[in-house]
């Protein structure tokens, strides 16, 4: 049977690997639209007479392999963290079907984590945003992760829940989606973001489009690796077996 330390050694080899991706393609295409952003927050300090009240502690080039790092290292955790939920849910039986169980749980934790809280407070460029209210926001996101997480564990449950009472296929999803309904409604009822977003509309949706782009290449790149990984491990597993299989099928030796 699979430990839980082989389970988080997989889960941060996939996350990282899939922070990788998740790194390169910011860096390559967001990171020129975050450069804009800047541009545009400074040239508007700069017209209200605030631009020299603050220097910049480190240079967009340094920014940019910081991206790297902070990626990879980012994409790691969420796999560890994966990686436990995934010990858990299936601590019976660690072993059995690690793809389908693999992408599974990715596409909750992106629904639960980032979809949702995504599609009320969405993603702004640099300079966005009051600092006065960062508490306010700060507070608000987790609020709405919290909402997502519950109610993608609570659609979970209720699936198992209705599957083993032999529950049809179209009752079982469309009890799932009522919930995923629900969230999204009770997700409305927290307070609205607090500043207004001056940059231009089509840096902002270019900016959000590549932000959902990238985090479902992490979440993505992590469900593919980390279901890789169960999968070829199974296979190793299975391997030895079928070997001890053959050998008492052939008998015992004779010497």
């Amino acid at each position: 049977m699979t430990s839980l330390l082989s389970l988080l050694g997989r889960g941060a080899l996939a996350g990282g690997a899939a922070g990788v991706v998740n790194g390169g393609f910011s860096w390559l295409l967001a990171e020129p639209v975050l450069d804009e952003a800047v541009r545009l927050e400074a040239a508007r300090e700069e017209a209200s007479g605030a631009g020299s009240a603050a220097a910049e502690v480190f240079s967009r080039s340094t920014q940019h392999a910081g991206l790297l790092v902070a990626a990879v290292l980012t994409g790691a955790a969420i796999g560890v963290l994966f990686a436990v939920v995934y010990a858990v849910l299936h601590r019976r039986d660690p072993d059995g079907a690690p793809w389908r169980r693999s992408l599974t749980l990715a596409g909750a934790g992106f629904t639960g984590v980032w979809l949702l809280p995504f599609l009320r407070y969405p993603a702004n460029p640099p300079g966005v945003g009051d600092p006065g209210t960062i508490d306010t926001r700060v507070n608000a996101w987790l609020a709405a992760i919290g909402i997502g997480v519950i109610a993608v564990a609570l659609a979970w449950r209720v699936h198992g829940w209705l599957a083993e009472r032999r529950r049809s296929a179209p009752q079982r999803q469309l009890t799932v989606t009522a919930i995923m309904l629900a969230a999204l409604a009770a997700l409305f009822a927290l307070p609205d973001n607090p500043d207004a977003v001056s940059a231009p509309a089509t840096l902002v949706w270019d900016f959000r489009v590549l932000s959902a782009a990238s985090m479902g290449l992490l979440w993505g790149g992590l469900a593919v690796g980390f279901g890789l990984l169960g999968f070829r491990a199974a296979r190793a597993g299975a391997a030895p077996s079928r070997r001890g299989m053959e050998r008492s099928e052939l008998g015992p030796s004779v010497v």
